[in-house]
């Protein structure tokens, strides 16, 4: 099982933007640092899951635990649907690569607990 830990930060609304991504698979631990350019927050977010799930499909994996601190991200993937019309293309290409794996799971965690914060953070710095 691939225990996958996502976060999108920005500095405004819009802002700077990173997706910060921590893996855990087979005894191991990879962190990635994204730099997305400009975007919101929300857009941040929903990258980071997509980007994540682009880095397990490579990594050859088949059961994803996807943990997330943004409600509205979770929150999304699990009604498949989302009021916003801006998300709604990233939404669409979350659920076209969850659907890629045989198992695929996705669960809200407080922002302490997301590894993946630090990650973020790093990739809004690569941006400048």
């Amino acid at each position: 099982m691939f225990e996958v830990y996502t976060d999108g930060a920005s500095t405004g609304d819009p802002g700077l933007a990173g997706a910060g991504i921590v893996i855990r698979h087979n005894g191991k631990t990879e962190r990635f640092s994204i730099p997305l350019g400009e975007c919101d927050t929300h857009e941040a977010e929903f990258m980071a899951v997509i980007k994540a799930l682009e880095l397990c499909k490579e990594m050859g994996a088949d059961t994803i635990s996807l943990r997330s601190d943004s409600q509205t991200v979770v929150s999304a993937i699990e009604k498949e649907y989302i009021h916003k019309q801006p998300y709604k293309p990233l939404l669409a290409a979350i659920l076209t690569l969850s659907k890629e794996f045989p198992l695929f799971f996705v669960k809200w965690i407080p922002s302490k607990q997301n590894k993946a914060d630090l990650e973020a953070k790093k990739a809004i710095r690569a941006n400048r």
